[in-house]
């Protein structure tokens, strides 16, 4: 492609300028190139270190094209050079980004085989672009489904088909167990019937793609509540529709949980504060009273 021509063509320039060089000292001194070659072999040390980069850079544009590591067009994250952004364009001796700011960072091409950086190339070529998010739920707010929430989970088109089978399933393991303390019963819970709810929209979610990973997970609790984490890929990879996609998806199942009886978890507020000492205000003043 134009980046391998490009750099072979480099290459080659200089391995033509050094022989030129050499052929043309050796006539204007009269003397054999191969001996000029061999008075060289002494000096280099000295030739590396004054033309440390241009070598460095030469082997690295070698390694990068070998490898395919790094192409006009490509996505690369580099902090330590404060580039993110597309590549526009790999030269022996640097890589010019454009960051999304459309600042240009410029990186010695050596640089890019001594350190790590991330490169975006395989999401493109994927068909698919991650979505990896939790939510955090209050866990006061978690607990088991009576009747009267299971019939209005039942009018939930996504849930209808899960719900059934879960009460069939429930009542065949608890018929044996009939009569006993209802901790002993196998019950839903609001927090799993949200997390199936979840599966079955993004199932039917027209953005979501089908054939890559797939998981609605519970994570470890912590102080900050149960994070519920949503592990998928978007099949639009255009950053601005990716973007208003995860949103749409979070706006919906945020606004969702009150249904199920859960809150999100939030750190207390100023507000926070206030409602709560004026609440207990007010009730220590109905106590005096």
């Amino acid at each position: 492609d134009v980046y391998k021509r490009q750099t072979y063509a480099q290459v080659g320039q200089i391995v033509v300028v050094v022989v030129a060089t050499v052929l043309i000292i050796g006539t204007l001194m009269n003397r054999s190139p191969w001996a000029l070659l061999s008075g060289i072999g002494a000096l280099t040390a000295i030739i590396m270190l004054v033309f440390k980069d241009s070598i460095l850079g030469f082997v690295s544009s070698v390694q990068l094209t070998a490898n395919d590591m790094v192409r006009p067009g490509d996505w690369i994250e580099m902090p330590r050079y404060e580039a993110d952004g597309d590549v526009i364009d790999v030269s022996l001796h640097t890589v010019k980004v454009q960051n999304w700011d459309k600042t240009i960072s410029t990186i010695p091409t050596y640089q890019l085989m001594q350190e790590s950086f991330k490169n975006w190339r395989g999401m493109s070529e994927s068909g698919g672009r991650r979505i990896k998010r939790a939510i955090n739920i209050d866990m006061s707010t978690i607990g088991f489904c009576d009747d009267e929430m299971l019939e209005r989970f039942e009018q939930i088109e996504l849930l209808q088909g899960y719900i059934k089978e879960k009460r069939a399933e429930l009542q065949a393991s608890n018929l044996e167990r009939a009569g006993s303390q209802p901790t002993n019963l196998r019950r839903l819970t609001n927090v799993g019937t949200y997390r199936a709810y979840v599966v079955a929209y993004l199932r039917a979610h027209p953005k979501i793609h089908d054939d890559m990973t797939f998981l609605v997970r519970q994570l470890a609790p912590s102080e900050r509540g149960l994070p519920l984490e949503i592990y998928v890929f978007c099949n639009d990879q255009v950053w601005a529709h990716y973007e208003a996609i995860q949103a749409d998806i979070f706006d919906h199942l945020l606004a969702v949980l009150p249904d199920f009886g859960l809150r999100a978890f939030q750190l207390p507020s100023g507000a926070d504060v206030s409602t709560a000492f004026e609440q207990g205000s007010v009730s220590g003043s109905r106590a005096l009273n």
